[in-house]
């Protein structure tokens, strides 16, 4: 129940068009996603991988975000809107971050062992960013609208466009950008 909470709560201090705790829990899809995600990624780490997929499938039709059972999801993880969001199966996301809608944690192929994202802690991505392969977003960094990220990002970093360049560290402009 703690973790519901703060799932809530998050929901709460990320969105101010948030109003109520049933309004919340009725329409946030992200909200959804997420809770619906922790029991798909039980069954799979018990290997009932069919299963697990089944029910991925299924909440992804329901909310239109895409979360492999495989993927490992932190707490207070806040998914904004939310249509079009994928999560591939080897990413991570840690605790804090704030998606937007079409944001894809995406692969680069057929490879084998850790092959999608990882977001640190207090992240955020924006609206139709594609961040592929195995690279890091690291803590607290923002990544900017429809950026591809192909390379890691320090910590506490701005990076936009095709594909993603750092063009803020801690707040501070990056000489010649």
């Amino acid at each position: 129940m703690r973790r519901l909470k703060e799932d809530i709560e998050a929901v709460k201090y990320n969105d101010p068009a948030a109003r109520s705790v049933l309004e919340i829990l009725l329409t946030y899809p992200g909200l959804q996603a997420i809770w619906f995600h922790r029991i798909s990624h039980f069954l799979y780490q018990h290997h009932f991988f069919l299963l697990a997929k089944i029910h991925a499938q299924f909440w992804r039709f329901i909310t239109g975000i895409e979360i492999h059972p495989g993927a490992i999801i932190g707490h207070r993880v806040f998914i904004d809107h939310g249509m079009g969001l994928v999560i591939g199966e080897t990413a991570v996301v840690e605790d804090d971050v704030v998606l937007h809608h079409g944001v894809t944690l995406g692969g680069t192929g057929k490879d084998k062992g850790k092959r999608h994202p990882t977001v640190k802690k207090g992240a955020l991505i924006s609206a139709h960013v594609q961040i592929i392969g195995p690279v890091t977003i690291g803590q607290g960094a923002k990544i900017g609208a429809g950026a591809v990220v192909l390379t890691d990002i320090p910590d506490y970093a701005t990076a936009v466009g095709v594909p993603a360049k750092v063009v803020r560290i801690a707040g501070k402009k990056i000489e010649g950008k």
